[in-house]
């Protein structure tokens, strides 16, 4: 294998690609990225098993077809330290890669090609095609719910639902929970339930720039492909919990006001927090949400905030965090806020946005 690249051109595939790399590996090709030229085209794959990247570009001058695997993090700093518009040549000698650029030259270790883990997709179930714009809108609104190490697995991914009529996504960690949904005319006849997994939503996320995506579901793979780049992860087979019966209904106490404004009272009383907990009290009354925070070095602070509200007093807790994340995703200038009691969820929502729901569980005061 031999082929020659400017450096700008290969930097960029080279970055997306290594972003799944994982510093510690269970196998050593796992810390390696795929380099495979073929039909004057270079493709560049790295994977964890989970989740697969590929790249690929044809802006390269082709002297030999072929395939390797490299080190991805020294292949990343070796053309990170090249300046800009060089030329890069790559050829393989005697089981080692070779990288030359002006006086610069180097070798690296290579791994077999065979020993190379490639994902493989099923019969694609579901096939769908979604502007940059309305796939980022759908995650920016739910990305922030899902959860981080818990042991129901099925948490630590997103939910994604399509029908003939809309697709959504649902995130929650037990104790907050996202919903967006998307409207439109989708060519599937049956309801279809897929749970990503968190990494596999987190590197999608870093696909999603201007050009369209196309979303293929298998029985146990995702494809996402925008442009010269494609993202292959593994779903999570599990049964989502009936997050529907988590939404509230019945609140009587309806709370509107300045999103912002909330918002930042939020987050100054939050300084004022016990550090563990991250609890905040919320006391409603006609006209006026009070913010109370303390902590147990006898600190503490509130703030009132005018709302359009006129029901009965209530005080209520919550992880100040979680509110802040949720108001931070919601676009318009005001917020929904619907009570019931003291110890019952809040739904929030934009009053102009019917697409988004969000619910935060109290805490105890």
């Amino acid at each position: 294998m031999k082929f020659e690249i400017d450096r700008d051109a290969l930097v960029e595939p080279l970055q997306f690609v290594s972003g799944v790399v994982e510093r510690r590996q269970t196998l050593p090709v796992l810390a390696n990225l795929l380099l495979e030229v073929k039909a004057g085209s270079l493709s560049l794959v790295g994977t964890d098993q989970e989740v697969e990247l590929q790249a690929q570009t044809s802006a390269l001058q082709v002297d030999k077809e072929g395939s390797v695997t490299v080190p991805a993090r020294k292949l990343v700093d070796i053309c990170r330290s090249l300046p800009g518009n060089v030329a890069v040549t790559c050829e393989l000698e005697g089981g080692r890669l070779s990288i030359a650029s002006g006086r610069f030259k180097s070798h690296l270790a290579t791994l077999p090609v065979a020993d190379f883990p490639r994902a493989e997709m099923d019969n694609v179930e579901v096939e769908l095609i979604l502007e940059a714009q309305e796939l980022k809108t759908l995650l920016d609104k739910t990305i922030f719910a899902m959860a981080q190490q818990d042991v129901r697995y099925f948490f630590n991914g997103m939910l994604i639902e399509i029908d003939s009529e809309k697709i959504g996504m649902v995130a929650t960690n037990g104790q907050r929970l996202a919903i967006n949904q998307l409207s439109g005319s989708f060519a599937v006849t049956a309801n279809h339930q897929f749970i990503v997994p968190r990494k596999g939503i987190v590197e999608l996320m870093r696909m999603v720039k201007d050009e369209p995506l196309k979303l293929q579901f298998a029985a146990n793979h995702l494809r996402v492909t925008s442009g010269h780049m494609s993202l292959t992860t593994k779903l999570i087979d599990a049964t989502y919990p009936d997050y529907q019966r988590a939404i509230p209904v019945g609140g009587d106490k309806v709370v509107k006001g300045d999103r912002r404004e909330i918002r930042d009272a939020l987050t100054r009383t939050a300084i004022f927090a016990n550090e563990m907990y991250r609890n905040v009290s919320l006391v409603l009354s006609p006209g006026n949400l009070k913010i109370q925070a303390n902590n147990p070095l006898q600190e503490e602070a509130e703030e009132n905030v005018a709302v359009d509200y006129e029901g009965a007093d209530l005080e209520i807790g919550f992880n100040v965090g979680y509110f802040i994340d949720t108001l931070s995703v919601i676009a318009g200038d005001q917020v929904e806020m619907t009570f019931t009691d003291g110890n019952s969820a809040v739904l929030l929502k934009d009053p102009e946005d019917s697409q988004s729901r969000f619910v935060i569980s109290p805490m105890m005061l």
